[in-house]
């Protein structure tokens, strides 16, 4: 396990969020912003998708165990107890619609883990727990406004060519490499278009926003913890031969080995250097590491069977509102999240004529 903070985790309690006076207004323009999007990507491919991860790259089941023996200030909410759970896991891409692989941007890991039981957040009335997370340590706009003055430069990307977005994506991979070059920190935002041609299954993920973590508050990651995806960390796809690479490695890689992750929770410490309400700032590993609570297994299988996939991408949904209390949400994004997210699934099933559902067991999700 990864050596423990120097200092102790500070207390969870209502007021670590602090909302704009003008939040809903904001919240209400990314909504109509997101939905408007979501309507020309739906028109142009004939199909509403997610706005965000519509393409899936693998969709998985295994199990989450706690580990034994937490001190006390990890032993929290879902992770109070030594417990296995099942779990479902859909690996995706960034934009919120099915580009080719040439357009590399972030990659979203989204694990709804089932039997999570207590007091849930309102309109919550399934036992389950999703954790919604992505390549990189934080989210460029770290907050709702930021995010929604960002809106009219993103939206004016959507009828773009793919060609020139993956022009886009490739001016930022090609920034971020001449800034590790120079010694300087890489850019958030370049990632965020631009990530590397890296293994699926090779990447770290992470909440990017805090969560409640019991009687604290904590970042998560999910961080790849087993031999064959350490042999991958050299790995780069060639998007000039495989439009549906990353697909196609994952599926392959799930075909013949175990995907093993570690589960690891950032305890907030410090007020001041790592705050709640911005999620652009990145919490300093030295004052926090990330601590290691479970293990995520997720055994050989076929991670692209057609039903399955159709059951994960079109009916079943992944929300940070599918939460705990003691897991709740924090944060601006977070917070713009709770919202959005609801009215975004329900515009797309609506559009495709599905109806939603939350399984409650693996037993529910098609093979």
């Amino acid at each position: 396990m990864t050596d423990p903070a120097s200092a102790p985790p500070l207390r969870w309690h209502p007021a670590v969020e602090q909302p704009d006076p003008d939040e809903q207004t904001t919240i209400d323009g990314i909504i109509a912003g997101m939905t408007g999007e979501s309507r020309i990507v739906a028109r142009r491919e004939r199909h509403a998708v997610r706005a965000s991860h519509a393409k899936s790259t693998a969709c998985v089941v295994g199990t989450l165990e706690v580990l034994p023996d937490l001190p006390p200030e990890l032993a929290q909410g879902l992770f109070a107890a030594p417990r296995r759970f099942d779990v479902a896991v859909r690996f995706a891409q960034g934009p919120g619609e099915t580009l080719g692989d040439r357009v590399s941007t972030h990659r979203g890991l989204s694990i709804k883990v089932f039997g999570a039981e207590g007091d849930r957040l309102p309109g919550h009335d399934v036992p389950v727990q999703d954790f919604v997370l992505a390549t990189g340590t934080t989210f460029p706009a770290g907050t709702a406004a930021g995010f929604l003055s960002q809106a009219g430069r993103i939206g004016a990307a959507t009828p773009m060519p793919e060609g020139v977005k993956s022009a886009v994506s490739s001016v930022m991979r090609n920034t971020n490499r001449l800034l590790e070059a120079l010694g300087v920190r890489p850019s958030p935002t370049a990632d965020f278009y631009g990530h590397p041609f890296g293994h699926p299954l090779a990447e770290a993920y992470f909440s990017q926003c805090p969560m409640r973590f019991g009687a604290h508050v904590a970042k998560l990651g999910a961080f790849p913890a087993s031999a064959p995806q350490a042999a991958l960390a050299d790995w780069r796809l060639d998007p000039s031969s495989d439009q549906d690479g990353f697909r196609h490695a994952a599926v392959g890689y799930f075909g013949a080995e175990e995907a093993v992750f570690e589960l690891r929770a950032q305890l907030w410490t410090k007020a001041d250097s790592q705050p709640i309400e911005d999620a652009s700032v990145e919490w300093p590993v030295a004052e926090s590491p990330y601590r290691t609570v479970a293990l995520i297994r997720l055994p050989r299988q076929d991670a692209y069977g057609p039903e399955r996939v159709r059951y994960f991408d079109e009916v079943m949904t992944f929300r940070p509102a599918h939460s705990l209390e003691q897991h709740r949400p924090l944060g601006s994004i977070m917070r713009a999240r709770l919202q959005v997210y609801r009215t975004l699934s329900r515009f797309r099933h609506e559009a495709n004529s599905v109806r939603a559902e939350s399984p409650l067991a693996i037993a529910d999700i098609p093979a």
